[in-house]
């Protein structure tokens, strides 16, 4: 049975709002399976939207910006990190780890951003928020 991503699954994958992406769908340039009033999409549905160059391009200016602002803040008020992770794995590894860190965030209280991206055999993941939850996260990931 193939892997089905939700709406907001797929928006905290991509970092695209979900807004956005019902945009593509009615566009075209996303397409996807209604089941019950909601959207779902497979990986292959996911996969062939982010091949598209000018979604690529979109997503990989917003996961920049998430790096970028971290590093600007000069001032936190409180313990924060960022993390990127480049794991070179295969599409059924890749789709593993984007479930996972999406269970994780979704599953979290806290205000962790995650981007992630699947690009040539590279699935990159970003996790940036408070210092203790990020860690969480990670050690979740590692002891599994």
């Amino acid at each position: 049975m193939k892997e089905q991503y939700n709406l907001n699954e797929l928006a905290m994958i991509t970092s695209l709002t979900t807004r956005t992406l019902r945009n593509h769908l009615r566009q075209g340039t996303l397409t996807g399976e209604k089941v019950d009033g909601a959207w779902t999409f497979t990986s292959e549905d996911i996969s062939a939207f982010l091949s598209k160059p000018a979604i690529r391009q979109s997503i990989e200016s917003h996961h920049n910006a998430v790096v970028l602002d971290f590093l600007a803040d000069g001032f936190k008020a409180q313990s924060r990190a960022c993390v990127i992770f480049d794991y070179a794995v295969d599409q059924a590894e890749s789709e593993e780890i984007s479930r996972f860190y999406c269970d994780c965030v979704n599953r979290s209280v806290s205000d962790v951003d995650l981007c992630v991206s699947m690009n040539r055999g590279i699935t990159r993941v970003i996790l940036s928020g408070g210092e203790d939850q990020v860690m969480d996260i990670l050690n979740q990931y590692y002891s599994r």
